[in-house]
């Protein structure tokens, strides 16, 4: 499949060596007399054809759902078709994403209309955000990522991360697809409902003597449009010409390669070492949310294919201090550490571990080194909206970790992240927290 077919060269076998077919000569007395045979046949193997270079194309030799058809497929079908513009930003959009996913999907032995769901869920925008709050290309919300183990914290949202968030979703659509016995259409029902509302109108369709098949539930409005849209599009890749439809091609070729960052590092320093664009590093690296990488960890980064050994090269030559640059800033009166932390889009662990604090008091006139790589221009995250928002807390009385997390849904770990707790120590009435939520509430 795609990049992964090797296309022979030469496939031709060479023909099987008859030793008794040349004349030869033994030593002794007598010569041997030539043996005339007839030629040996020459086996030939068909070289599979090329794959096409258009991935829309490849995607159509798969598709197999088209034929599914009705009513609600066809107002799907007609809605899109109302929208001149969407199959070009779908396309622009897939030229960075799509050939990854389809490669996973396939690997999986996926039915590969699972491939476009993506284009259904977010119109393949790593940065969509809906009101109830699901995220990124796939629309995990936030529960569902914590349950599949998707890290999610201050600088990282694996929600948006092309690679994580496809892994965790097929994961999941593949446990679905298993819970009802094999049911792609049910399977996708409890992706856009959840699990427990397709059992339950099951059930209930089940007690009345009536068929459980996705097409006869009752479920919610969106859902009963959700898989019916796939189908429609899936209809409308397989057959564009069919629907006087035009798709802009998209390469059937890797879009990225994948480069080792060896430590915290500015995601701007990184765009410089690879010679890329910042907005073209931040459109392959949906998932980090701020001006750096984690400070604790070395994550790997998507690149241009060209750029990678250009940012190999610059990255090893570099030492820690051109990794994140820094700034010195004094304190002024009324600074607190969550205050300057804010100001300049970092953590309060972070303040305190680079410039050694213990607890919580600084004082006017005293300097702090305060990363300077978000002087560029801001977070990530905030460039690309739905950025997490800083939230002041004062603990009530009868407050607990638990509680707070339940309320904001966050988890226990980021709060006590977020503002350096001891995980067992208890919250006192009128204590400050600070806490990052999702952007539009």
């Amino acid at each position: 499949m795609l990049c992964a077919l090797v296309i022979a060269a030469g496939c031709q076998t060479q023909p099987p060596v008859d030793t008794d077919a040349a004349a030869t000569v033994q030593p002794g007395p007598k010569a041997v007399n030539k043996v005339a045979r007839k030629p040996a046949a020459i086996a030939t193997i068909d070289q599979p054809p090329a794959p096409p270079a258009d991935l829309w194309a490849y995607l159509r030799l798969q598709l197999t759902w088209q034929d599914i058809d009705n009513d609600q497929v066809a107002r799907a079908r007609e809605r899109f078709l109302g929208q001149p513009t969407y199959l070009d930003v779908i396309a622009q959009r897939s030229s960075l994403y799509l050939h990854y996913i389809v490669g996973e999907v396939e690997a999986r032995g996926m039915p590969m209309e699972i491939a476009l769901l993506p284009l259904v869920e977010s119109t393949m925008d790593p940065f969509a955000r809906s009101p109830e709050h699901a995220v990124g290309l796939w629309q995990i919300m936030p529960a569902t990522g914590r349950h599949l183990g998707l890290t999610s914290n201050w600088w990282y949202d694996g929600r948006r991360d092309l690679r994580d968030s496809t892994r965790v979703a097929l994961d999941y659509l593949e446990a679905l697809h298993q819970d009802f016995d094999g049911d792609w259409m049910l399977a996708l029902a409890a992706y856009n409902a959840g699990k427990g509302r397709v059992g339950r109108a099951m059930a209930r369709n089940r007690a009345r003597g009536q068929p459980t098949d996705y097409w006869s539930l009752k479920l919610p409005r969106e859902t009963r449009k959700y898989v019916p849209r796939l189908i429609a599009l899936t209809s409308i890749v397989a057959n564009p010409g069919r629907y006087d439809a035009s798709l802009p091609p998209v390469p059937n070729s890797p879009a990225f390669a994948i480069a080792a960052t060896g430590g915290q590092i500015e995601l701007a320093r990184a765009a410089e070492l690879a010679g890329v664009e910042v907005s073209l590093l931040r459109a392959l690296n949906p998932g980090q949310l701020r001006w750096a990488t984690a400070p604790d960890q070395a994550p790997e980064l998507l690149l241009p294919l060209d750029a990678l050994p250009r940012f190999e090269e610059g990255v090893a030559a570099i030492d820690g201090e051109d990794r994140v640059r820094w700034r010195h800033y004094t304190i002024q009166r009324g600074d607190s550490l969550n205050r300057i932390a804010r100001r300049f889009d970092t953590e309060v662990g972070m303040l305190r571990e680079v410039n050694k604090i213990r607890g919580s008091l600084i004082r006017a006139g005293d300097t702090l080194l305060i990363p300077q790589g978000n002087a560029w221009s801001g977070s990530l995250a905030m460039q690309g909206g739905g950025a997490p928002q800083t939230h002041d807390y004062r603990v009530r009385r009868g407050d607990s970790l638990y509680r707070i997390a339940g309320r904001f849904n966050v988890s226990i770990a980021d709060i006590v992240s977020w503002n350096s707790l001891d995980p067992g120590a208890y919250l006192q009435p009128g204590q400050q927290l600070t806490l990052y939520l999702d952007g539009d509430g």
